[in-house]
């Protein structure tokens, strides 16, 4: 079983590659969900480690000259305020291009880890749920990471708080795992994407490469703290959840945060048919 389950997994994750820019060709610009609008957070709610809900801290998430920006100019020191920004819905199965860089300096007091570092946080719990002094969310994280121009430091990594997955079937205990992806140095901006089909499939993608993939994904293990025991029930698989971006101490700005649902009407005799949907939702094609 163990061995048909992992060719199922390994045909399913060619597909979806193989089919990403036929993704991205067929489908309709109008077909897109543009998270981000340019223009300001509407749809998007914050929380700030140490602060209410929507508590914009400093305003650390801004948007200026048409990005949405992780911002310090108005902070003197960081004291350990970890942000993340989400999504108001929640996905289960989709590809998200999110376009990012970093720039600028590390605001003072920031720990040596969070220089050049963010992360797109998927299957994440809502915003509203969160512990006060919650230091992540209960998600998976495909790690945005920056170079120093020397050293080597592998980007699109995958980090788990309060949560495992398998790779090649197994389950990993771990909360950090390494991509094949090199370093990517400098303010250069990076297309970051995701492919998420519920809990059988997501797939970690930069500039087009395929650098981690993995599945399964449940409520486990540690890396999260401040977290309500309510909202972490190990062992729950996790299908779907929200989108969060990070605020981890290093100014990040995106342009381009956009999202194709992959879930729809299969049915080729229906007007809701998209041809690149990949798991069906009958009901749609009513």
């Amino acid at each position: 079983m163990r061995t048909l389950t992992y060719i199922t997994f390994i045909s399913l994750s060619l597909l979806i590659f193989s089919g990403s820019q036929l993704i991205t060709d067929q489908a309709d610009e109008k077909e897109w969900i543009y998270l981000f609008n340019g223009e300001n957070l509407d749809g998007w709610d914050i929380k700030i480690a140490g602060y209410e809900l929507n508590d914009n801290f400093n305003n650390t998430f801004r948007v200026e000259d048409g990005l949405m920006k992780v911002s310090y100019n108005d902070y003197d020191e960081w004291n350990g305020e970890l942000g993340h920004i989400f999504y108001e819905e929640p996905f289960s199965h989709y590809k998200l291009i999110v376009e990012y860089r970093f720039t600028g300096e590390q605001v003072p007091g920031g720990p040596n880890w969070g220089w050049r570092n963010n992360g797109i946080m998927m299957h994440s719990q809502p915003a509203e749920t969160m512990g006060f002094n919650q230091n992540f969310p209960i998600s998976v994280e495909m790690q945005l990471l920056g170079g120093d121009g020397e050293e080597e430091r592998t980007n699109g990594n995958l980090y788990s708080p309060g949560t495992q997955v398998k790779i090649n079937g197994e389950l990993v205990t771990d909360n950090w795992v390494e991509s094949d992806a090199g370093t990517y140095h400098g303010d250069q901006w990076v297309r970051a994407e995701t492919v998420v089909l519920g809990d059988s499939l997501i797939q970690h993608i930069l500039e087009g490469e395929v650098v981690l993939e993995y599945s399964k994904p449940r409520m486990g293990g540690g890396g999260v703290s401040g977290y309500d025991p309510v909202y972490k029930v190990d062992g729950t698989p996790i299908t779907e959840g929200h989108i969060a971006l990070q605020a981890e101490s290093h100014p990040t700005h995106f342009r381009k945060i956009k999202l194709l649902k992959l879930k729809g009407c299969m049915n080729p005799d229906s007007p809701a048919y998209r041809s690149w949907y990949v798991v069906p939702a009958p009901d749609d094609c009513d």
